[in-house]
């Protein structure tokens, strides 16, 4: 499992989970498509930005590997800001699995991410 050094280990100040510290011995927890529902609790919309605005500052444009991202917190962005790069070969139950933001869904989504403001705890 690839570690993205760098990338923060979750939401600051929060216990919002960003990355996991071990691969799971019985395998990756799949990556699935979550339904954001209006309703969500304002921690939990910070979360997901704080997360696109670490994702955004950590890869930009180009393709990434899943590695030691946590699943869970990528879930809520799959399908929609987060794709993967070749959609007939993407296994969800893999750390190698490769994704790729949508900028402009991501942009569209989460305007704060890319505003260049760094107060997003």
């Amino acid at each position: 499992m690839l570690k993205h050094r760098g990338f923060p280990g979750r939401l600051p100040g929060t216990d919002f989970q960003f990355t996991l510290r071990r691969a799971n011995p019985k395998g990756a927890t799949p990556i699935t498509t979550r339904e954001r529902f209006r309703d969500r609790r304002p921690a939990d919309k910070r979360a997901d930005m704080g997360f696109m605005k670490a994702l955004w500052e950590q890869f930009g444009t180009e393709p990434f590997e899943r590695g030691n991202l946590d699943a869970g917190r990528l879930s809520w962005l799959f399908g929609r800001e987060v794709k993967a790069l070749d959609p007939d070969t993407f296994d969800p139950e893999d750390y190698e699995a490769v994704l790729i933001i949508d900028e402009t869904l991501a942009r569209a989504s989460f305007p704060e991410a890319f505003d260049g403001s760094e107060d997003w705890a």
